[in-house]
């Protein structure tokens, strides 16, 4: 039986540096794609690569990728069968990596690589879902506190669905990596740790005083 818990590695998901690093677990590879914003779609176009960035949301073990009806890759995805071929990217970037020598300086980082072949959501249902998924990503509780695309925006909005199947992370974490013989040399060398962080809320200057802060925003 296939393990459920990892996904299996391919020969495009097998880094050929730094293999200690990378992990095929389920729950590391959602817990990246769930904390990011952004992820950056790749595909070839006319024979030269391309690569966007856009938002996406997950379901389950599938991502959507938001787009309009006229970008390039919805227009491709709808054209070609069975579909286009991509390469979607997350990554955080966790801290900055100071060495002694300028070689070993690095980052600490958490990325997801996903290959396979994105299909254009044509399903009404499925693109609400994915429509909404979408929209939770940023916000969760946010598609069900906002008004529901209508036939106009529907018909104006495109959605690529992309399967979670050959799919790897990729984690660094810890200090620099000095040589022995640059232990002693004066430089200063440690992690400055990132976070992500948010300010506080401007409400919009035409909300009605009626209008109070939903608790999904409080908590941020």
């Amino acid at each position: 039986m296939p393990d459920q818990t990892a996904y299996a590695p391919t020969e495009r998901t097998l880094p050929t540096r730094g293999r200690r690093r990378a992990s095929y677990d389920r729950t590391l590879v959602h817990s990246i794609l769930d904390e990011a914003y952004v992820c950056h779609l790749g595909f070839v176009r006319d024979g030269a690569p391309v690569v966007l960035p856009t938002l996406y949301g997950r379901v389950g073990e599938r991502l959507y990728v938001h787009g309009s009806t006229g970008s390039r890759p919805l227009r491709m995805a709808g054209q070609t069968d069975p579909g286009l071929p991509v390469c979607l990217t997350v990554t955080h970037v966790d801290g900055l990596v100071l060495a002694r020598s300028a070689f070993h300086h690095s980052i600490n980082y958490r990325s997801v690589v996903v290959h396979g072949v994105a299909h254009q959501v044509t399903d009404p249902e499925e693109l609400r879902t994915a429509l909404d998924a979408l929209v939770d990503h940023v916000v969760p509780g946010r598609a069900a506190d906002s008004r529901p695309a209508n036939a106009k925006e529907l018909a104006a909005t495109a959605v690529l669905r992309l399967d979670l199947e050959e799919v790897s992370a990729k984690v660094r974490t810890g200090g620099p990596n000095d040589e022995p013989e640059d232990m002693d040399l004066p430089h200063w060398a440690g992690v400055v740790p990132l976070r992500k962080g948010y300010d506080a809320l401007i409400p919009s200057e035409d909300l009605a005083p009626s209008v109070k802060t939903p608790g999904y925003l409080a908590g941020l």
